[in-house]
């Protein structure tokens, strides 16, 4: 299987790039499937049904979120009709939407979505670890399911390298998401689980982690209150990493990073 995850889009810049590109992008690549996280979508905060529409029409099967998916408030009566559309998994019981999805590709494949939110340095959730560990007892890969990706949301990179480890040889992938900085660790882990810190935000560099660098600036050197962050709006790069998988054990073949446009130096898979 072949599949697609973008990082956080941010702001009008990384929705216009979702739109201009993924659609080459699947044709290109031959995509059966495509992540996308959309927490920052919405002028930088949460996301919206009129975004969620948009990235369903440039070609996203699922869309993720993050620390950041109550900010647009409408969204608390939206997701629960959006079954394609995850908040973070390990919410207290009760809350809105879901974390975790089992979706059909085109050829009739089944792959499940799990989206856990860290806990370092992030809002005081129940234990990621364990909700991922309840999912995988009821869902083994290669058993009901043909791939099975974890967008794990988190700032600390110890805690996301240590979801891959413990999740290593029982699911596709793990890729972090959160910090709008791609790391260069992508690799396939000794389990067969493709692994990527942070896949890095799909919006403009030329900003501080996707907003514009004078007000980001002011508030680490005056440490006087500050107008409210504004996305940048310069060209974004659309930041993902494309995974294949093995047909018949689900396991990774191989994980390459895909940057397009933007600031930073291109990426494309080998």
């Amino acid at each position: 299987m072949r599949i697609l995850v973008c990082g956080d889009v941010v702001g009008k810049s990384g929705r216009k790039v979702i739109a201009d590109r993924l659609p080459e992008l699947r044709a290109r690549l031959v995509l059966d499937f495509v992540v996308v996280n959309g927490e920052n979508a919405a002028h930088g905060f949460g996301i919206t049904d009129k975004i969620c529409a948009a990235f369903y029409n440039s070609g996203a099967d699922v869309i993720t979120t993050g620390n950041h998916v109550w900010d647009q408030r409408e969204i608390m009566n939206y997701i629960d009709g959006d079954a394609k559309l995850l908040r973070p998994m390990n919410y207290p019981v009760g809350t809105p939407g879901k974390g975790v999805g089992i979706y059909a590709t085109a050829n009739g494949r089944r792959l499940l979505v799990i989206h856990p939110m860290c806990r370092l340095f992030m809002d005081p959730l129940d234990d990621p670890f364990a909700a991922v560990q309840a999912v995988l007892a009821e869902h083994r890969l290669g058993d009901g399911v043909d791939a099975i990706i974890v967008d794990v949301h988190g700032e600390a990179t110890s805690e996301k390298q240590a979801m891959g480890h413990v999740l290593d040889g029982r699911v596709s992938a793990v890729v972090g998401t959160h910090t709008h900085v791609p790391t260069a660790d992508a690799q396939v882990l000794p389990g067969g689980t493709a692994y990527q810190t942070d896949i890095g935000m799909t919006g403009d560099y030329d900003s501080v982690i996707g907003m514009q660098k004078e007000a980001a600036m002011a508030r680490f050197t005056t440490k006087l209150p500050q107008e409210r962050l504004e996305p940048a709006d310069g060209e974004a790069t659309l930041c993902a990493v494309f995974i294949e998988t093995d047909d018949a054990t689900g396991l990774a073949e191989r994980i390459a990073p895909v940057r397009l446009g933007g600031r930073l130096t291109e990426a494309w898979p080998e």
